[in-house]
């Protein structure tokens, strides 16, 4: 163990203050220096790899897994729908003017069967929910293609890449696997117009190593096999691909060199480039007339082709640099380009993340850029107009209705938009739950006050404990907030690199709260902070070292020297403090824990640190957690994977880290992000397949809960109000929450008699049971949580009945409570 004593106080200051913004922040996108691959970077210290053939193991475990009918409870969705999330495609059916699907970063796909007022979500019992493409069949509409893995680069979402393409036949109600799990993101899918079961994909291979399993691949089974008919190199895979509308075999395939690491990117290079097939994709030949030619500039380049006349299409060059280097049309089906009005296009940089070029499918003339902004031009590219004003920035994918004349879809960082006009006004969907949190809280004095920091999308709260009421309050990415325990109207928020603001006046306003932490120090991108649980004027801060303030963050103090290992030229790690608690027993008592490792203890208020990591693994701390009963006992949590005879993710301790107990016992090798102490309740584990359970250190872990669908749940928040609600942070599917206090209800366990029949069902369902008491409560929960349906039966009864009719068809949980007994069963309604 190591013991150092702090010798020195630095006293610097920097303005720590972001206001909200309507339309985004541009200083939320990446720079070379702002570690902004930050969920891969966790996942992968010390390796530099993911295991992903781990990540399918623990998902398929999770499956496996019984449940006790304590933990087969149905999580309620808690919002926010309104906020939205990274959408990465939108289609509409050729034939179904109110049937729309979104694509989401992390989240899955979403159907609507009325335009967008309601969404079910009909991608969940797949194990990967990052989408980089979908496609529908125009000739058979409930034919269904979606490519797994966000084709864009880092932008603070990536985690793993996908795992493959998918097929449905029935409109997205299930669900067959087809092939190309190594292909790491989908650009794009193509069906050909005339046979159903030939489809082309473009693939962009993993995004974090070298590798063959990327460029053009061809199925002509429907899956079944697939023969790679496209490979630039094993750093250049497909970002973008149009065909012909009548005829499958003119294809063109927009290829892009990109080498991402955790310490550098190269966004473009020799191989990038422009190619057409006239067979099929069988062979390909390079488009250079009158396109950019430089080895050094060429970056990713989108494409579209016209429906209304084929020969016409658009390409967007941007360079290595991320600018765009020029707008081109073709007139020749690809022979000669022309470079159209460049000059005109908003050029912000970071051209690399946006969603390219679309062509209104009615008129060849009209083309719109989507990009950080909207641009459209109705005269072929020579003159540009904004289009789209006042949506959120960062635009990823936009879709025509053809039945709808001047109905567009906008999908962007910010979520769903739709146009009535023509990109001339819009207006956003409120109903798509697609946040990607980092972190949350609720209000101790109330908790109908509920805060979150998320991806792309700022801090945003309720404060009714609506799910369609959040409003954002501060700017930039959102990471965690606080609110003062004493006054609900001091709050604390902070943005990405530990950007921490305060409001005293309910989030009416901000202003600076970093005086005394020096601009030189480093800090994590997500910075954490925190309060003593017994006086709401001292907090906590973590660079590389701890800062304290006992005054509410008017001035802060360095409380100890640098806890990490220091810098590392590798950028795997960020050398700071990931993780900071406060014992409520003992608040001279502080635990923290570091991105290299490292796990630290004062017993005396910050005058002496004890390392206690000695014989705890080298990989990312997620979390410290002092237990809230006995001030001796203390967990640690770990990112990353194991490899060889690595220790766990989950660790005891009953003498306040001196040494540890690995608990991680059954649960898989999958990186755990959170834990949170309940009494009775258990102990509750934040993972990348869900949340865990047991109910006491040392048993076996189980899955909790029953609808949660396998996404990265990023932080977890035990309410400590009588309520005993359970909160979990997700990253893509916004928040959910249970209420443990049913936790521990096992009583007559009548889990193996009770039936839920016909399934699936359209018309009336039984459910039959033995020995229920006199009063029987049956709770109907949709796909995303909501309580759909609830009744009452009384009389004792054998069996009861409810219909379904009124019901959208989809998947359903349907939890029974009979006295102290109770079990959840899920229903599909056809």
């Amino acid at each position: 163990m190591t013991r150092i004593i702090l010798v020195s106080i630095f006293f610097l200051s920097i303005l720590g203050c972001n206001a909200p913004s309507s339309k985004g922040d541009i200083s939320e996108k990446p720079s070379e220096e702002k570690p902004h691959d930050f969920m891969f970077m966790q996942r992968a210290y010390p390796t530099g790899t993911l295991k992903t053939d781990a990540y399918a193991a623990a998902i398929a475990w999770k499956k496996q897994q019984p449940r006790r009918s304590s933990s087969a409870l149905p999580w309620e969705f808690a919002g926010p729908l309104n906020i939205g999330g990274r959408i990465t495609d939108i289609e509409i059916p050729i034939d179904q003017p109110q049937t729309y699907y979104i694509g989401a970063a992390s989240g899955g796909v979403f159907k609507t069967i009325d335009g967008g007022v309601t969404w079910n979500p009909i991608f969940d019992e797949q194990e990967m929910l990052s989408i980089g493409d979908i496609e529908i069949s125009k000739n058979d509409t409930d034919i269904i293609w979606v490519g797994t893995g966000e084709v864009n680069a880092g932008g603070g979402s990536l985690a793993y890449d996908g795992n493959g393409m998918f097929r449905s036949a029935d409109g997205g109600l299930t669900w067959e696997s087809k092939g190309l799990p190594d292909v790491g993101s989908i650009g794009k899918i193509l069906i050909d117009p005339n046979d159903e079961n030939t489809v082309l994909v473009g693939a962009m291979g993993p995004l974090f190593r070298n590798d063959v399993n990327r460029g053009v691949y061809k199925t002509t089974d429907g899956g079944a096999t697939w023969e790679q008919k496209l490979f630039v190199s094993d750093s250049t895979g497909i970002i973008d691909m149009a065909m012909h509308p009548t005829n499958g075999d003119i294809v063109y395939a927009a290829s892009w060199e990109r080498i991402r690491r955790p310490n550098r990117r190269q966004y473009g290079g020799e191989t990038s480039g422009l190619y057409k097939s006239t067979d099929g994709g069988e062979t390909w030949s390079e488009l250079t007339n009158g396109l950019p030619t430089a080895a050094a500039d060429k970056g990713r380049i989108n494409i579209d082709i016209s429906q209304s006349n084929p020969n016409v299409l658009y390409a967007r060059y941007v360079d290595t640099a991320g600018s765009i280097e020029g707008f081109y049309r073709t007139d020749d089906g690809g022979a000669t380009w022309v470079e159209k009005n460049t000059g005109q296009l908003t050029n912000v940089g970071f051209h690399w993340w946006f969603g390219g070029v679309f062509v209104d499918p009615t008129d060849e003339d009209i083309v719109y850029n989507v990009d950080f902004e909207v641009q459209k031009s109705t005269n072929g590219g020579a003159n540009w107009s904004d289009s789209f004003s006042n949506v959120h920035v960062d635009q990823h994918a936009m879709a025509f209705n053809a039945s709808v004349a001047g109905e567009v879809l906008l999908g962007n960082d910010g979520g769903l938009y739709k146009s009535t006009n023509d990109g001339a006004s819009s207006v956003k969907n409120l109903n798509l739950p697609i946040t990607q949190f980092y972190r949350m809280y609720v209000d101790a004095l109330n908790p109908s006050k509920i805060y979150g920091g998320a991806q792309d999308n700022s801090t945003s709260r309720t404060t009714s404990g609506g799910l369609s009421d959040w409003n954002i309050i501060y700017g930039g990415d959102g990471f965690q907030p606080l609110v003062d325990f004493t006054n609900t109207n001091v709050i604390y928020a902070l943005s990405q690199n530990g950007n921490l603001g305060k409001s005293t006046n309910n989030g009416a306003s901000f202003f600076g709260a970093t005086n005394g932490i020096s601009s030189g120090d480093r800090k994590n991108w997500d910075t954490p902070v925190t309060q003593d649980p017994l006086n709401s004027q001292v907090l906590y801060y973590g660079t590389q070292r701890l800062y304290k303030t006992t005054n509410a963050a008017s001035n802060w103090t360095a409380i100890s020297g640098d806890l990490s290992n220091g810098t590392n030229s590798g950028n795997l790690t960020f050398g700071t403090i990931t993780t900071i608690d406060v014992s409520p027993i003992d608040t001279n008592l502080i635990f923290v824990g570091t991105d290299d490792g490292n796990v630290w203890r004062t017993d005396d208020g910050g005058v002496t640190w004890e390392q206690l990591s000695a014989n705890l693994p080298e990989r990312w701390v997620t979390k410290v957690k002092a237990d809230p009963y006995e001030s001796e006992r203390v967990y640690v949590t770990f990112s990353g994977y194991r490899y060889g005879e690595d220790g766990g993710h989950v660790f005891y301790s009953e003498d306040r880290g001196e040494t540890w107990i690995d608990i991680t016992r059954n649960l898989p090798n999958i990186p755990v992000s959170d834990i949170e102490i309940g009494g009775w309740e258990g102990v509750f584990l934040a993972t990348d397949i869900g949340v865990m359970r047991v109910q006491s250190p040392g048993e076996d872990w189980e899955p909790f809960g029953e609808n949660l669908p396998s996404v990265v749940v990023t932080d977890l928040f035990m309410n400590s109000s009588e309520s005993s609600y359970l909160y979990a942070a997700t990253y893509g599917r916004s928040m959910y929450k249970i209420y443990v206090g049913e936790a521990n209800v096992d009583g007559f366990d009548f889990a193996e008699s009770v039936s839920v029949a016909p399934n699936p069902a359209s018309d009336l369902v039984t459910i039959s049971m033995k020995n229920p008491s006199e009063i029987v409560s049956v709770i109907v929960y949709d796909a995303l949580g909501r309580a759909y349906f609830e009744h009452k039966f009384s009389g004792g009864e054998n069996s009861i009945q409810f219909s379904v009719e009124e019901f959208s068809i989809g998947m359903y949980w349907v939890k029974i409570t009979s006295g102290t007994s109770q079990v959840t069963k899920k229903l599909i309604v056809k």
